[in-house]
């Protein structure tokens, strides 16, 4: 099934809520953490089916904890991976999520769960999943504008969802909120040019587009290919393999307004 099948299929059903097994190093346990504007998504290693409950604006990290484990009471995990919606830097948020509620920056995510545990930028935990090789730009449709680059195996998270485009950022037009605002015909021309402009400037050898709101898309912008929010929890599993592309820990990623 080539790109454009998949999009025709995933707006006809919806994301699958099947993902694939879990690779990780032998005995490890994993459970991974995708932390979104308006749901939070959970897998564990050896299971297929997708769990989640509703996040929003009063969502404080200590509430975001106390759910999953609800949520995963019946799942054994000795590890945890969070995909975090802002900016990390050596595992750490540097910045408090816009779209839920404070608390972020400073929490110990490893105390909360009682098991170690590694935060990363959402971004960045999706690209990680859909990376075979070489120099990759992930671009996450969603809530907002989430991007990462892979380049030879080193993750680089990146903001580029508040760089100036038009009368705003580039999240204001690919983002949810315009995508509400301007309807799907004008999003998917922003869309469009905002990959196409992306693509010139930063020459990637490979070009995915993810994200919830990905299955919007009539067809897939030139020279880029489809990564299902499947690939979120396989980059969260692979944040616990031995010879997994990790985030450059030099890198600060930096907010722009």
């Amino acid at each position: 099934m080539d790109a454009n099948s998949r999009l025709a299929s995933l707006r006809r059903t919806g994301e699958p809520n099947r993902a694939a097994r879990a690779r990780t190093s032998p005995g490890r346990k994993v459970l991974v953490v995708d932390v979104g504007g308006t749901s939070i998504k959970i897998l564990a290693t050896g299971h297929h089916e997708l769990r989640s409950f509703a996040s929003g604006r009063t969502l404080t990290p200590r509430r975001m904890v106390s759910g999953v484990k609800k949520l995963a009471r019946d799942w054994a995990y000795d590890a945890v991976s969070i995909g975090y919606p802002g900016p990390v830097l050596h595992g750490r948020p540097i910045a408090e999520p816009h779209n839920l509620g404070r608390g972020w920056v400073g929490f110990d995510f490893p105390a909360a769960f009682g098991h170690p545990a590694k935060v990363i930028n959402d971004a960045a935990m999706q690209a990680l999943g859909s990376y075979k090789g070489g120099k990759m730009l992930f671009l996450g449709l969603g809530t907002g504008l989430g991007s990462a680059m892979i380049v030879d195996g080193i993750v680089e998270p990146m903001e580029l969802a508040h760089l100036p485009y038009k009368n705003g950022t580039f999240e204001d037009y690919v983002g949810r909120a315009g995508l509400e605002r301007h309807g799907k015909k004008k999003w998917r021309r922003h869309v469009a040019d905002v990959v196409a402009r992306l693509i010139a400037a930063l020459e990637p050898d490979d070009t995915v587009i993810g994200g919830g709101n990905a299955a919007k898309l009539h067809a897939l912008p030139p020279h880029s290919r489809l990564g299902g929010n499947a690939n979120a929890f396989q980059g969260g599993f692979r944040l616990w393999e031995k010879a997994a592309a990790l985030p450059h820990a030099g890198t600060r990623s930096k907010r722009r307004a």
